[in-house]
């Protein structure tokens, strides 16, 4: 079943166009992965779906059979669209716990709240299951939090939120092998107990495929997605290049 329905997008920033006619289909509980070099528009993508007001986007796309591109960034978000940052921002004075709950909040009717005692039961399985030390949640949002724990950060947020399409941009950037062996390890028990979440992956590497078997992926150049397929596309990709999709 088809989640995700983008035709014919284009993309431009201050009269340049970076995304050209892109086509992109994305089935209910797929992994999907882009890749492609710097400048290619991988993240021009990922933010013009979340709604970032600085991308002029156009065409068709559609989550669920509703129109996207008529929406709103924080109503695409109460739709289902979550988008975890390449570089996630610190918010002192705000702990981890705080800035959740009213993520939470904000998607949820302003006369139904979720309770406390059911929001702590939450946040404590979903910690265990991530394997974060309980202590995180009273500290402020990414403050003094290594890079391997603000992607982890990122993926707590994704876990509680549970959206329908998870779009992660370029989680790996700045993590050493341990960390980001750690973060995929907590997308994939992500992924195992929400079979329906859909997730879109944009790298640049294939070294994040060792840990997370996608079930398409996507090569992207100046603008276009010019080539799809399985794992073994990344595979291909590792050993010649991006020249040899030109």
């Amino acid at each position: 079943m088809s989640l995700l329905e983008i035709k014919n997008l284009n993309v431009s920033v201050e009269d340049t166009i970076i995304l050209k006619n892109l086509n992109l289909e994305l089935d209910k509980g797929e992994i999907a992965v882009i890749m492609g070099p710097n400048g290619s528009g991988k993240s021009t993508l990922a933010n013009s779906l979340m709604g970032h007001p600085e991308f002029e986007a156009k065409g068709d796309v559609t989550l669920d059979g509703e129109d996207l591109l008529d929406m709103e960034a924080d109503e695409r978000s109460k739709e289902g669209v979550f988008l975890s940052f390449q570089y996630p921002v610190t918010i002192p004075g705000v702990t981890v716990s705080n800035f959740i709950r009213t993520a939470i909040n904000t998607r949820r009717d302003k006369k139904d709240p979720i309770k406390i005692s059911e929001y702590v039961k939450l946040l404590n399985e979903n910690m265990k299951l991530l394997n974060i030390p309980k202590e995180f949640a009273g500290r402020y949002l990414n403050d003094g939090f290594s890079g391997g724990e603000k992607k982890k950060m990122e993926i707590l947020q994704l876990a509680m939120l549970k959206p329908k399409l998870a779009i992660l941009d370029e989680t790996d950037s700045g993590l050493d092998i341990d960390s980001l062996k750690q973060v995929c390890e907590s997308i994939n028990l992500l992924k195992e107990k929400n079979p329906d979440m859909t997730f879109l992956i944009i790298t640049h590497y294939q070294r994040m495929l060792n840990y997370i078997e996608p079930d398409k992926v996507c090569v992207l150049l100046d603008g276009r997605i010019v080539s799809q397929g399985g794992p073994e596309l990344a595979h291909k990709l590792e050993e010649e290049g991006y020249e040899g999709f030109r």
